[in-house]
């Protein structure tokens, strides 16, 4: 129970921090997004005080002091209100983020969970029958695949299975006669729209969890419990599950929950090449239209997210190996 309390104490410090550089950061930049707007106005003429203050008020510009502008943020950050979107105007920021999260989570989340088991299973079974064909066949397979880049991947599956072959739908997260809801009939067509972004982020990301769950459990094998347990006859397969991976998996879990925090970011480039309404996309069209306030809520849950990811990670280790809660 102290264990998991000093977790739960750690993550609220680093909580506050992030969210305290993330209210400084924008601050301490020179300039504002309503400078950045009015340049844009002065291009067409002088710009009259009036319209300055208009579209300072209409852009939120803080007032105030600074620890006036933080308690107000923490306040808003409470109420996930981030203000008003520049690009989508008069959209607001948690409307367009909570639209495009569950795109990224359904689609990143449940493939990168599904290539890390498969990858760490795959790694084990290489591992323990080293030198065979069961081992070859992963390992430069997975080898080669990781080789390429998401976006490269993204393009040849693009080219030759939509455009070429025409089996799959080259863009979007669902039809455009489609209504977004609850059906079987949306889900289908969502389904099968996420299958080239998903099977790019599955070819490009299996190859280093087979890898580096293979060199793992090859150094784990070679320990003294390992030999112990098979000197006392137990099962090839008690020993390598139950013995070797257990202890095995450790570094692998710790590149699992830096994957699984990364999810939220989404796989900017695929979601890019596939015009996928993801949370990636989104953060590519903040940033090219210089989207303060969406790019600031983005940053800010990305950020959140790593840290969960990392808090639940630091729980498991002390579930499979207890000598970390010393």
């Amino acid at each position: 129970m102290r264990f998991v309390l000093n977790k739960v104490g750690l993550l609220a410090l680093t909580l506050w921090a992030a969210i305290t550089l993330n209210f400084l950061l924008p601050r301490l930049m020179p300039g504002s997004p309503a400078d950045a707007a009015l340049a844009k106005l002065a291009q067409n003429g002088p710009v009259s005080p009036a319209t300055k203050a208009a579209v300072e008020a209409q852009l939120g510009v803080p007032t105030g002091s600074m620890w006036e502008q933080y308690l107000s943020y923490l306040g808003s950050v409470a109420r996930f209100d981030f203000g008003v979107s520049y690009t989508f105007f008069p959209q607001s920021v948690a409307g367009l983020v909570t639209a495009a999260l569950p795109w990224t989570i359904i689609l990143v989340g449940l493939v990168t969970i599904i290539a890390f088991i498969f990858g760490t299973l795959l790694g084990v079974l290489a591992a323990w029958k080293r030198g065979t064909w069961l081992d070859t066949l992963p390992t430069v397979g997975g080898t080669f695949a990781s080789a390429f880049p998401y976006f490269w991947t993204a393009l040849l599956l693009v080219f030759f299975l939509g455009y070429v072959g025409g089996w799959f739908p080259t863009s979007g997260a669902f039809s455009r006669s489609a209504t977004p809801e609850f059906s079987l009939a949306f889900v289908g067509d969502a389904l099968y729209h996420a299958i080239l972004p998903a099977t790019t982020i599955l070819i490009t990301s299996l190859g280093g969890w087979i890898l580096g769950m293979r060199s793992t459990m090859i150094n784990t094998l070679g320990e003294d419990y390992v030999t112990f347990a098979e000197a006392n006859g137990l099962r090839p397969r008690t020993v390598a599950l139950r013995y070797a991976a257990r202890n095995a998996i450790l570094p692998n879990l710790t590149s699992f929950g830096l994957a699984l925090g990364a999810v939220v970011g989404g796989s900017l480039l695929v979601e890019r090449v596939f015009a996928y309404p993801g949370v990636g996309y989104l953060l590519y069209t903040a940033v090219t239209n210089q989207d303060y306030p969406l790019m600031q809520a983005l940053f800010l849950i990305i950020t959140i997210s790593v840290l969960l990811a990392n808090f639940i990670v630091d729980i498991l280790y002390g579930i499979l190996d207890p000598r970390t809660r010393r």
